[in-house]
């Protein structure tokens, strides 16, 4: 049984992935418009008719706002948790999701969708009930963690052992020192607990999951005016060559973009 993933787009600008099981196939995120998931999903051959779910990380918009449209247009049935329903109410995302459209899970739950297992867990992010996904299908697990404020030992008990892992590689912090566009209020969340991962801490996390089996990894939710994926990926790398770890041989380093599509990944059961 087949197992495919794709990150249409990852980033600070909006997030929307790709996921197939078998015959099962959904969008983790909807954060960006119903007609840019549309012409992303038909490069790489997919009709969105074939969707069969939306799955929320949680509220914020860059992850919701063309949950919406895509759930009327498509009757998708959209699933969040409890505190992520609460959260959206009354804001872009929402709107168009019918009653019976709407799933309710718990972090920590399993549950299934057609092919596919879906293990969520708790991230700590600043939001309401923010989660990542571990997906299990034909003995292969993939998994998603990304607005992560920090290195925590239960989503990377969550994601060990992946076969394919996006992860949160958000900034560099001396160019979000620099960056004269955003208030101090700004770059305090940013950097703070519940926040975004920086490429350092990425890079910190990476090589204790390299010990945990972790060998595959896309850099992702990059932002676009404090990061760039060359600068991502050549301070993770170098970070773990430091510890012993050489990209590319002992764990694979690949690139999530926020302005593009990335690869189309296959995983093999």
């Amino acid at each position: 049984m087949s197992f495919f993933f794709c990150p249409i787009r990852s980033g600070s600008s909006g997030n929307a992935l790709f996921v197939q099981a078998g015959k099962t196939r959904v969008l983790v995120d909807a954060g960006l418009s119903g007609k840019m998931v549309e012409q992303a999903l038909s490069g790489i051959n997919v009709s969105p008719d074939s969707l069969v779910a939306i799955l929320l990380t949680h509220e914020h918009s860059d992850h919701v706002k063309g949950a919406g449209v895509l759930s009327r247009r498509y009757h998708l049935p959209v699933y969040a948790t409890e505190g992520t329903w609460e959260a959206m109410q009354g804001k872009p995302g929402n709107d168009g999701i019918a009653l019976p459209n709407r799933r309710v899970f718990a972090a920590d739950s399993d549950f299934y969708i057609g092919d596919m297992a879906v293990s969520p867990f708790s991230i700590p992010h600043d939001a309401a009930d923010p989660v990542g996904f571990s997906f299990y299908c034909a003995g292969r697990k993939l998994c998603v963690a990304t607005d992560l404020g920090h290195i925590a030992s239960g989503w990377m008990g969550a994601i060990a052992d992946a076969d394919l892992l996006l992860l949160e590689s958000n900034h560099d912090p001396d160019l979000l020192a620099c960056n004269q566009r955003y208030p101090a209020r700004l770059k305090q969340r940013i950097m703070g607990k519940r926040g975004h991962l920086s490429n350092g801490d990425c890079a910190k996390a990476l090589s204790k999951l390299v010990s945990r089996g972790v060998r595959h990894v896309i850099l992702g939710h990059m932002s676009g005016e404090t990061n760039t994926p060359e600068l991502a990926r050549k301070t993770v790398c170098d970070a773990l060559s430091l510890e012993g770890i050489q990209p590319d041989v002992d764990i694979k380093v690949d690139l999530a973009y926020r302005d593009r599509m990335g690869m189309l990944y296959s995983l093999q059961g």
